[in-house]
């Protein structure tokens, strides 16, 4: 009993130190960012990091601000922390990231937050956006390589599921060609197109006037809505289930020896109860936008990104593995619980006493069970964007917010804007209401 004992009491004293983000915790975020105050759901951060983000999660700290900084138009503030993040997910990558025994013994909180593909690509653009906006073409042109040369690595990695992100490369694309670089613009874009494709999404499609070279084109980056939110879901299942789960590892994956010990001892007639990750869509009335320049419809904006979508299958793609961690959590569990009885028993001829300490070792490992709710939530749903060729000169330009009826309920007011020929302006509005 000793030694099971001792390993699910320090199960349990690893996960009592797990504070992560909760789904109320997200929600209250949420709520502030709905709001518009931006800055001030940065600050609950800042406040409750202690509480909500270990510190092998500071990656996730890091982006979950960054984001918030930049919607608040602090963007060397915002840059700083994106920097910090990146440092972090190369930092933590350099490491393997398989096999880790922790997660087969525990719950898979116990690893660090490695960030997952799509959200590393997405620091790419957040950054470019924040160079743009402190008129640092330089700085956005090295997130712009630093992103295709990302992708590239991904792609050639791996075969199927997130394999490339399209807006990230149409993105890079823009920027290239703002500096100039046009072969790199073109194989970018060409990339972008291919995503689009492959994810059966509708491809971005700006009309070019023709006199657009004595033009500017001023590009409207809308942030809309709220992405789904990581909860955890439990349920009750066979042990027979769980045995055909913990055996059949899945790529990175291994059994360990615990597991086949289990699948030798032949346990069976039991139900456990495991939980595991599931999504809750947050509602948001804003639906879609358009342009008014000078007073008068200048377009609407168009869907280039759809983050949510993007979250969803991420997650389809990740459950067979996680479904045989908890699987493999389960059977290992069940494993400790059934030797503590047999431990007990022997050592106080009392089958009470043996029965007793495997109660308790299951209540342990119960408790040990959490769903990896992690996730950058402060992302927008969706990234809408317009692109405007207008003539030299100043231009009032404001982002009329529509319901899913296409009735106006709000707008922003981008001010003055002032246009030169040639040039290329990005803008960029949050909404998350």
């Amino acid at each position: 009993m000793k030694a099971p004992a001792i390993l699910v009491c320090a199960a349990v004293l690893c996960s009592a130190c797990a504070g992560v983000p909760s789904l109320r915790y997200k929600k209250a975020v949420n709520q502030t960012q709905a709001a518009g105050q931006f800055a001030q759901a940065a600050e609950k951060l800042d406040s409750d990091k202690k509480k909500f983000y270990r510190a092998k999660d500071a990656a996730l700290f890091y982006l979950d601000k960054a984001a918030l900084l930049q919607y608040a138009g602090q963007y060397a503030a915002s840059d700083r922390q994106f920097a910090l993040a990146q440092d972090e997910i190369n930092r933590l990558y350099a490491k393997s990231i398989s096999g880790a025994a922790g997660t087969l013994l525990i719950n898979d909180l116990t690893a660090p937050y490695y960030v997952p593909p799509y959200e590393q690509a997405l620091t790419f653009f957040f950054r470019g956006m924040n160079f743009l906006q402190q008129n640092d073409l330089q700085g956005a042109l090295v997130e712009a390589r630093k992103a295709v040369f990302y992708l590239d690595y991904l792609r050639g990695s791996k075969n199927k599921g997130y394999t490339d992100d399209a807006f990230v490369q149409y993105f890079a694309s823009l920027v290239f060609e703002s500096g100039g670089r046009l072969s790199d613009a073109r194989i970018a874009r060409t990339n972008a197109l291919a995503a689009y494709q492959k994810n059966g999404w509708n491809k971005p499609s700006f009309p070019v006037p023709a006199r657009a070279g004595q033009m500017g084109e001023v590009l409207i980056f809308h942030y809309n809505g709220l992405v789904p939110l990581r909860k955890s879901q439990t349920f009750q299942v066979g042990w027979d289930w769980l045995l055909a789960w913990s055996a059949a590892p899945t790529e990175g994956e291994s059994i360990s020896p615990e597991v086949e010990n289990a699948l030798r001892a032949g346990l069976s007639g039991r139900s456990v109860t495991v939980a595991y990750p599931v999504l809750e869509e947050q509602p948001y009335r804003v639906a879609g936008s358009l342009v008014a320049v000078d007073g008068m419809a200048a377009g609407k904006t168009q869907l280039v990104q759809d983050t949510s979508d993007i979250i969803k299958k991420w997650l389809q793609e990740q459950l067979p593995g996680i479904w045989f961690r908890l699987a493999t959590r389960a059977v290992v569990k069940q494993v400790l619980a059934t030797q503590a009885r047999h431990a007990a028993t022997q050592a106080a001829d009392d089958e009470t006493v043996g029965e007793l300490a495997g109660m308790v070792v299951d209540i342990f490992g119960a408790l040990t069970e959490k769903a990896d709710t992690r996730q950058w939530f402060t992302l927008p749903a969706q990234v809408r964007l317009s692109r405007l060729f207008l003539p030299a000169g100043t231009h009032q330009i404001r982002l009329l917010l529509q319901d899913g009826n296409g009735n106006i309920i709000g707008e922003h007011d981008f001010g003055t804007v002032r246009v030169k020929a040639g040039q290329r302006l990005f803008l960029q509005h949050r909404t998350a209401q």
